[in-house]
């Protein structure tokens, strides 16, 4: 059984209940609107003869009045305006049910962990965004119920994930841009959850074109095993409608509906939150981490972060609200020439694009070259000029060579012997301008690196602004 997101271009108002409007409408038009009916809420018949005429008629008005229902519309079995603007509105193809909707029978995957593998990508994007945003979407539900993802390379993947345009050998060919923009099918054998996306549609990231984060999240839905839910504010609510992504959780109806089918997903011990939000004012604040990213500045602490922005706006969010999976943050850096950030927690790291932890991480600390012995970097800065990442544990650094993938020869060295002056250890650091931000504790030295010299001595709470 499967499911799409469609949009329908009705022009007219039509009824055929009581007085028709001023101009009547086309055939062509009036099977718009039947056409509708007829896909998301299929008793509707479509009959050309005359015996047939007023069963249609019947038909027709009961099946409007559904719909009116579903969406919370004045109930009025006429198709006013405000109903031809609904059914205007991209959407899903499958049909529409109540609250959050499971398919009949309740299939679902019987499985702790569910494969996927992307065998066809778009061009509208890179394969690393592309991968990356899957993982995302698929991250809200096994964050909420107990079922993981891997992604494969196989054919043997429970989920085959495509996007493809026009027929695709499905049985349910695409239909060409701003039609039905992506269909999944149920959990089963075969075909089942399979997922694909019409490659004719302008896929994005953003507000523009088609946000593939937001369709391939309802669409999985449905490869999961739900249907459609009336709440607007629900993922699998029918109608397709562009929501800010950055830290994006599971609507509240649909976590319920996953839960109903999966069960509930316990909380590691690691996912504890402090009882307050550390305070940006104190003056003997300390960081677990700092980096740039984008040109901004982001400061980590106790499983939150605050942004400054290139215009100094400061924002304080939870870690898991923007990168689902990532505690708490012990070391960072961005590497600009690859558009990437590290993230360090504990012995293991994540890489991230944007607001998405790529898939197949978190990956141990000896992928770097560290020594067993290192299970925890405390901190980690990128030297643009020198494409050299800099790793600090305890009292001493690392040099890791970016270009070759790989640790230079001659480390570690003490802190305090090859950046004389910085302190013995470090706690976060980061590059902005030109100079080094080494703090340690509640201070931070400005370094200037080519001199090997601290220019000035900060407060770490001194760019919070307060």
């Amino acid at each position: 059984m499967g499911a799409a997101f469609k949009i329908v271009m009705v022009v007219v108002v039509v009824s055929l209940c009581g007085a028709l409007p001023a101009t009547s409408p086309s055939q062509e038009e009036l099977l718009k609107v039947q056409n509708y009916l007829s896909q998301f809420y299929p008793d509707t018949v479509v009959s050309t003869s005359r015996a047939m005429q007023r069963s249609s008629q019947v038909s027709f008005e009961s099946n409007l009045r559904k719909m009116q229902t579903f969406f919370g519309l004045e109930v009025t079995g006429q198709a006013d305006s405000r109903t031809l603007e609904v059914m205007s509105r991209p959407r899903c193809g499958f049909i529409d049910i109540n609250r959050y909707g499971l398919f009949e029978g309740r299939p679902k995957w019987n499985k702790t962990v569910v494969t996927y593998r992307i065998t066809d990508y778009t061009p509208d994007l890179g394969r690393s965004d592309v991968d990356a945003t899957i993982a995302k979407a698929l991250k809200l539900y096994s964050d909420v119920a107990p079922i993981d993802f891997k992604q494969i390379d196989s054919d043997a993947a429970d989920i085959i994930i495509k996007f493809k345009a026009g027929d695709h050998g499905d049985f349910a060919p695409f239909d060409g841009k701003y039609g039905v923009l992506a269909h999944a099918f149920s959990p089963g054998e075969g075909i089942g959850g399979d997922t694909h996306f019409d490659d004719d549609e302008d896929w994005t990231l953003t507000s523009a074109g088609t946000n593939l984060f937001l369709v391939a999240a309802h669409e999985f839905g449905h490869a999961l095993g739900l249907a459609h839910s009336e709440d607007e504010t629900a993922l699998m609510h029918p109608t397709y409608k562009y929501v800010n992504t950055e830290g994006y959780m599971l609507p509240d109806d649909d976590r319920k509906g996953i839960q109903a089918l999966y069960g509930v997903r316990a909380k590691s011990p690691g996912q504890s939150e402090p009882e307050l939000p550390p305070n940006k004012c104190d003056t003997k604040l300390s960081f677990d981490a700092a980096t740039s990213i984008k040109g901004d500045l982001y400061f980590f602490k106790d499983g939150y972060f605050w942004k400054r922005s290139h215009r100094n706006n400061i924002i304080m969010k939870k870690i898991q609200s923007v990168w689902p999976g990532v505690n708490k943050v012990d070391a960072a850096y961005e590497n600009n020439r690859q558009h990437i950030v590290i993230f360090f927690e504990g012995n293991h790291y994540w890489v991230v694009t944007g607001n998405t932890v790529l898939p197949g991480y978190p990956k141990p600390l000896s992928d770097f070259g560290l020594p067993a012995s290192v299970t925890k970097v405390d901190a980690a800065v990128y030297l643009p000029l020198t494409s050299r990442t800099l790793f600090f544990v305890r009292n001493r650094y690392w040099s890791y060579n970016e270009r070759r993938g790989r640790m230079d020869v001659g480390y570690p060295k003490l802190i305090r012997r090859g950046l004389p002056r910085i302190a013995f250890q470090v706690d976060a650091a980061f590059e902005k301008r030109g100079y080094l931000y080494f703090s340690h504790g509640f201070r931070q030295k400005e370094y200037d690196f080519r001199r090997r010299r601290v220019r000035r001595t900060l407060l770490n709470y001194e760019w919070m602004d307060c």
